[in-house]
């Protein structure tokens, strides 16, 4: 696959020091704006298979990096047109983790966080509600946690109770989705990096675990759930299937693995730019079966 990696540090490494970043769509480049908007939202909603293909291994992984790969292109080229445009950087920041081009990531979170940015993520939250999303946005004083409905307002339900993304005329989501949170808005919970204690990777989730409880609530059953640690999915990256032949059996098994290299990759990007005194604990990574 062709790296990334090389072709974005020139875009966010070139940013002219006089070039601020801003969210304000009335000073960027409509066409820059809408890339990193509407353009996000046709790519995220795009299908991409037939449900005859639905039970195809590897359908969904190849689906996801399709996706992936549009998404970051389509930032790439918003900052080709407008530097300015913080939109299109948070989704770099964050589409780079995703693919896994640590170094050009690494970069991309410096041009935000060193801005006064954030960048945002949508996750799923098993321990408050499997059934729905939540925003977990990062800046450089702390994890902000905000309910799926608070930025795309009314929200359509899919199979099983699931929320589906919003459409291109949403905007107000789509820049939240790059990190342009409306000032308005408050977090269901705000918790600063000071009351982080632990950051532990697993095969499908990172849990934060946090030095005082606090209280969230699902958009979709309204029940909330006081917690110690917040368990998330960050949604960008599905795992592998792997052959293997169970004990006893002639016939070969496929079981799923999941992307513990990913969950590894952005608990220690965030510490690199949040935690330079090495407070956060990290554990060593010992992924097995489950989460």
């Amino acid at each position: 696959m062709w790296s990334l990696g090389v072709a974005l540090l020139g875009v966010v490494a070139g940013l002219p020091a006089e070039t601020a970043l801003t969210c304000d769509p009335a000073r960027l480049d409509p066409r820059s704006y809408q890339l990193a908007t509407r353009a996000q939202a046709l790519i995220v909603t795009e299908e991409r298979h037939d449900r005859s293909d639905s039970f195809e291994p590897g359908t969904y992984a190849d689906d996801r990096q399709d996706l992936n790969l549009a998404a970051t292109r389509a930032a790439e080229r918003a900052l080709d047109i407008d530097p300015r445009n913080r939109v299109a950087q948070g989704i770099l920041a964050r589409q780079l983790l995703v693919l896994g081009e640590p170094e050009a990531a690494l970069h991309a979170w410096h041009a935000v966080l060193d801005t006064g940015g954030s960048v945002a993520w949508t996750g799923t939250l098993y321990d408050v509600d499997a059934r729905t999303y939540f925003f977990l946005v990062f800046d450089p004083e702390g994890l902000r946690v905000y309910s799926f409905e608070q930025m795309a307002g009314s929200v359509k339900r899919g199979f099983y109770g699931i929320p589906e993304f919003p459409g291109p005329d949403n905007e107000r989501f789509w820049a939240a989705a790059g990190g342009c949170i409306d000032a308005a808005l408050r977090p269901q919970a705000a918790i600063p990096w000071s009351a982080v204690r632990e950051i532990k990777a697993g095969n499908w989730v990172l849990w934060f675990k946090l030095t005082s409880p606090v209280r969230i609530s699902s958009d979709r059953t309204g029940k909330t759930k006081e917690l110690r640690e917040i368990k998330v999915a960050l949604h960008g990256r599905t795992g592998e299937l792997e052959a293997y032949k169970p004990v006893g059996e002639e016939h070969v098994a496929l079981r799923g693995r999941g992307p513990a290299g990913f969950q590894d990759l952005v608990r220690r990007t965030l510490v690199k730019l949040v935690d330079p005194g090495r407070r956060i604990e990290l554990p060593p990574v010992s992924p097995g079966v489950g989460w």
